[in-house]
């Protein structure tokens, strides 16, 4: 499955790059999707891999707090850069004679720069939390990685703080790029309900879809595992959950964008015929 991710995500870039018909707003957006997915699942699995090998589930207190903050850092930036991608698609059905000049490309390198640079506050606040606790020894995380959530849950806190934390941290992070996806697609359905011939309508909507099942994925496992996690008193059915989040939603993430996509079906074909 990793293989599969890294491969799948790598082609679409590759494509992309290649194809001077896709060198617009929308396939830049999905490379920039498709790297921030590569970085999301290694931030994960090669060490899981490892501990298989090696039969051993240690790591380091360091080594822990790095992988936590790579992890935060590609989840965040997977969300905010959908919700990018959301916005692209508003100024493109709701705005477009005016597209090519809101999302210019000094507008889509700025959007992708404080998507990155967000995601990596929200990584440094989860470390400042964690770095405030007595350094961890020989205890035990009821996950493949080391999971936030869990993290907060060895802490010294009560299970009150612990949920105000989660929730806080969730809805600022997680709740604010998911609305401005659920506004944007707001203002999408709006303006496609207005198209008179229903040709157009479904043009249109055609234009979204690979792009709400891939919000659909990451934002239905993602916030139930963040959330859940708060109450969740199984951890096994977490750990579970987490795969889900972690392994599966990138892997799925370049089928969705291209089995539904001909632009970009035509351009592997033609990046595959130039390789042979």
């Amino acid at each position: 499955m990793y293989l599969v991710t890294m491969l799948g995500n790598l082609l679409i870039i590759l494509a992309v790059t290649s194809d001077s018909h896709l060198h617009t707003p929308m396939y830049f957006f999905l490379c920039s999707l498709s790297l921030t997915d590569m970085g999301f699942i290694s931030s994960t699995i090669p060490k899981m891999i490892v501990n298989i090998q090696t039969h051993s589930r240690v790591i380091s207190y360091a080594g822990c707090l790095t992988q936590m903050s790579f992890f935060i850092l590609f989840g965040c930036m997977d969300g905010i850069v959908l919700t990018v991608m959301a916005y692209d698609r508003f100024v493109a059905i709701c705005l477009p004679l005016h597209y090519l000049v809101i999302m210019n490309s000094h507008l889509c390198c700025n959007l992708v720069l404080v998507s990155f640079l967000v995601s990596l506050l929200e990584s440094q606040v989860h470390n400042l939390i964690v770095l405030q606790l007595t350094c961890f020894k020989n205890v035990e995380i009821s996950n493949y990685f080391c999971d936030p959530s869990l993290l907060l849950k060895l802490a010294c806190f009560d299970d009150l703080t612990h949920n105000l934390i989660m929730y806080f941290v969730g809805a600022i992070f997680g709740g604010i790029p998911a609305s401005g996806i659920f506004f944007s697609y707001y203002k999408i359905i709006s303006s496609i309900l207005r198209i008179p011939s229903s040709g157009g309508r479904s043009k249109a909507f055609s234009t979204c879809g690979s792009h709400l099942a891939g919000v659909c994925l990451f934002y239905g496992a993602g916030l139930g595992v963040y959330f859940s996690s708060a109450v969740s008193h199984s951890p096994r059915k977490d750990a579970v959950a987490s795969v889900l989040y972690t392994v599966v939603t990138p892997m799925l993430n370049p089928f969705i964008y291209s089995l539904r996509n001909s632009d970009i079906q035509r351009a592997m074909r033609r990046f595959l015929r130039k390789s042979v």
